[in-house]
């Protein structure tokens, strides 16, 4: 059964809330904290692409095609296809000699003004690299290349960089990623539904290194370190994720996927956090994560106040009037401790 997470204010008065689930886990697997119903299968999306890009790292195809911390960063994005992200995929692919139309994502406009303003004004039309998940692609060309396998077809969950790269996400979580669970995700590859547990199992030990092979754990701190330095490319400027880690550094790692779905990593703690907002509500989900993130760090007053700037944030009309607010529910604040 969903809990309730996260209620929306307008006039002093609850105007609607946001049902979902949330979990709390260490690398062993033991519970802290939970919400709602942990163990439901649900797609992970876009939340596993770090998990996606340790094959990347500790096969060693990073190192041989001179892959720099803004490329791995991107490995690991949902981007919005600002300048800066189109052209660090651009050179990911450049370094495996090739060009954009291998990609296999889908072509979209980017989702932020200042990427559609420089196109416009380029006078261009978007290409693959302003896709959103580029830089996963990206990722995933490079690796086939490194690999020797064929590009063709390189989405599809039978392809040898497909099965790679599930194998590595379903090692990390513990759970079943097969026919039985699989579905299609927005940019073409699998995506698999598993339960909000093993989710946040799996970013317990990306952050912990805890029951993983030495090239695996290194290759899970390569990735941590990489987003850390260059946050801006994991998401945008302005985005959660970017915005809680600047604050935090390599404290935090954060990951948002579609249909509100997030995790984090909190590699101090040794812990993993995920988050699933029922109706698919990104801003509920986030609201969610801060609140859980500001529940188990110890912050600095200015990290506070990112945390709470994200926990609380401000509804404001088209004249800039501010009209209400988004909250996490007393109930889910002090919420259930296991």
């Amino acid at each position: 059964m969903d809990a309730h997470l996260v209620e929306v204010t307008r006039g002093g008065r609850v105007e609607s809330s946001h049902m979902g689930s949330a979990v709390v886990v260490d690398a062993d697997g033991v519970i802290l904290f939970r919400a709602g119903d942990i163990e439901a299968p649900v797609f992970t999306r876009s939340a596993v692409k770090a998990l996606l890009a340790l094959p990347l790292v500790e096969t060693g195809a990073a190192d041989r095609l001179g892959l720099s911390d803004a490329e791995l960063a991107l490995a690991c994005a949902s981007h919005v296809g600002e300048p800066v992200h189109a052209r660090t995929a651009a050179s990911m692919l450049r370094k495996a000699g090739q060009d954009p139309d291998c990609l296999e994502c889908g072509i979209h406009w980017p989702t932020s003004r200042a990427g559609q303003r420089a196109l416009f004004e380029a006078g261009q039309e978007p290409s693959a690299l302003h896709n959103n998940c580029s830089g996963k692609h990206a990722g995933f060309v490079c690796l086939a290349c490194d690999n020797g396998d064929t590009l063709l077809g390189y989405v599809r969950p039978e392809h040898a960089v497909m099965r790679q790269v599930t194998e590595a996400a379903a090692h990390m979580t513990g759970a079943r990623m097969d026919e039985n669970n699989r579905a299609i995700d927005g940019c073409s590859i699998p995506t698999y539904a598993i339960p909000l547990r093993a989710l946040a199992l799996g970013f317990a030990r990306f952050g912990s290194g805890t029951g993983q092979h030495p090239d695996r754990a290194e290759a899970a701190t390569r990735l941590r370190r990489a987003v850390a330095a260059n946050p801006v490319l994991v998401a945008g400027e302005g985005r959660f994720d970017t915005r809680l880690m600047q604050a935090f550094g390599l404290s935090v790692f954060s990951k948002m996927g579609a249909e509100g779905i997030h995790v984090v990593s909190l590699p101090e703690q040794g812990l993993g956090i995920a988050v699933k907002c029922a109706d698919g509500a990104a801003r509920a989900a986030e609201v969610a994560i801060a609140a859980l993130v500001a529940r188990h760090v110890d912050a600095t007053p200015a990290q506070h106040a990112v945390l709470d700037a994200c926990m609380r944030p401000v509804l404001r009309n088209w004249n800039g009037i501010e009209v209400g607010a988004l909250r996490p529910t007393s109930g889910f604040v002090h919420g259930k401790r296991t």
